[in-house]
């Protein structure tokens, strides 16, 4: 089989961690073939997430190069385990690369922890909302459908068996824009409260009274790895999102969003009734809007 020349962002990130791991051990890409009986090419190629690496050759590798037993060595070990088949298979035709590789990540993830400062996250969203703001692409009415029942599957993620802890700081500048309009933004908003409910899940609403902060206009999502050197860095861009598996990196947004949560409202308080409730918090916050459209 010819290498691919699109891997996914599992195949890419083993094939990164491969190389530092490599040339932390000193060892040239001559060496590292030897031991699987290839030559360099083959080890360039799964350096780079073009080919893939058998669980049996992977081990070989990660002995030689010194990877000791633990977290990280076990979750090297699950990223070449796995194919990247799930649910969102079937959207392969209608969503780009990186969407299908953010759903993949989300499944496998040991917590997320996200900061939105213009949207309701699209793990929060109503159809309708979703749809208000697919349709603001300018894409035709098939594939917004089809977008929106993708961002719609994602939400399994929430709700599964052992649904992973979801941390989400969203700015309040989210709550306020129209999107879609009153109707819209009221269910809404009551969709946000219904979800923040949840055990897993923990809301903060960022106030405009907090002013302005560094990172508050820059969405952002920080994934929990096996270990902290598979966590990963989620930036999305209008035009072209990135993944960032560089630890240092991911160590300051690790702090960014620390920071962002701590300016924020308390979370919303899966115990309180909306009706009674009155305190200075995300809950409170998110009532007055409602109130107001």
């Amino acid at each position: 089989m010819p290498p691919r020349s699109n891997p996914s962002e599992r195949q890419r990130r083993l094939g990164l961690e491969l190389r530092k791991l490599r040339n932390d051990a000193g060892l040239s890409g001559d060496r590292a073939g030897a031991l699987l009986d290839a030559d360099r090419t083959r080890i360039s190629n799964i350096e780079a997430g073009r080919i893939d690496v058998s669980r049996n050759r992977l081990y070989k590798l990660l002995r030689e190069y010194g990877c000791p037993d633990g977290a990280y060595f076990d979750g090297l070990m699950e990223m070449a385990q796995g194919r990247g088949t799930g649910w969102w298979d079937e959207f392969r035709d209608i969503v780009p690369r990186s969407a299908l590789d953010l759903a993949e990540l989300e499944a496998r993830c040991s917590s997320i922890r996200m900061h939105e400062p213009l949207f309701i996250p699209g793990m929060f969203q109503t159809e309708d909302y979703a749809y208000a703001v697919t349709m603001a692409t300018g894409k035709d009415r098939e594939r917004i459908d089809r977008y929106v029942e993708f961002r719609m599957a994602r939400q399994q993620v929430l709700t599964a068996p052992g649904a992973v802890p979801y941390h989400a700081v969203v700015h309040e500048a989210a709550l306020r824009v129209h999107t879609g309009g009153p109707t819209t933004m009221r269910k809404q908003l009551l969709r946000l409260i219904e979800l923040a409910r949840l055990p897993n899940v923990t809301l903060q609403i960022f106030p405009f009274e907090q002013g302005a902060y560094a990172a508050f206009s820059r969405p952002f999502i920080l994934f929990g790895g096996p270990s902290r050197e598979l966590e990963t860095a989620y930036l999305e861009h209008p035009l072209h999102s990135v993944f960032l598996g560089d630890r240092e990196r991911n160590d300051e947004y690790g702090k960014m969003f620390e920071r962002l949560a701590g300016l924020a409202h308390a979370p919303v308080d899966p115990e309180s009734a909306p009706e009674s409730h009155d305190g200075r918090d995300s809950l409170s916050l998110i009532q007055h809007v409602m109130y107001e459209l």
